[in-house]
C-alpha cells in the first residue's frame, strides 16, 4: 500500500520561508503526476503545484507563482515545496498528493486512484 507523508511545516513570519517535504512509497514515483495541495479554515482544498515528470509538465496556482517551487528527487522518493516570500494568505494545512492529474491551467485529484497525505500546518504571522 503506497503511504505519503508530508513534513517541514512550522509557523514563520510574513516573508520568510519553509521547504516541504513528503515521502512517497510507490516504485513508480520517478514517473508519477504528484502535486501539493492547501486547504485553509473555511476554504475550499485548493491545487498549489504539481509536477508530471513524464509530460514535462508543471502547474503553478495564480496566487503562487514566481514564490513557491516544486521539485522532486527520485533517489530519495521525496516531492519538495520550496515557499518563498510567505504571506499571511499561505496559511493552511499543506497536503501532498500521489497521483494526479497536471494540466496547463490545472491540477486535480482523482477519485480513484490519488493517495493523500495527512497534511502539515503552515501559519504564516503578519
Amino acid at each position: 500500500q503506497v503511504q505519503v507523508a508530508e513534513s517541514g511545516g512550522g509557523k514563520v513570519q510574513a516573508g520568510g520561508s519553509l521547504r516541504l517535504s513528503c515521502i512517497i512509497s510507490d516504485p513508480l514515483f520517478k514517473d508519477l503526476p504528484m502535486g501539493w495541495f492547501r486547504q485553509a479554515p473555511g476554504k475550499e482544498r485548493e491545487a498549489v503545484s504539481c509536477n508530471n515528470p513524464v509530460r514535462g509538465s508543471t502547474f503553478y496556482g495564480d496566487s503562487v507563482k514566481g514564490r513557491f517551487t516544486i521539485s522532486r528527487d527520485n533517489a530519495k522518493n521525496t516531492l519538495y515545496l520550496d515557499m518563498n516570500t510567505l504571506q499571511p494568505e499561505d496559511t493552511a494545512t499543506y497536503y501532498c498528493a500521489n497521483r494526479v492529474i497536471v494540466l496547463p491551467d490545472r491540477c486535480a485529484s482523482t477519485a480513484t486512484l490519488t493517495v493523500w497525505g495527512q497534511g502539515t500546518q503552515v501559519t504564516v504571522s503578519s
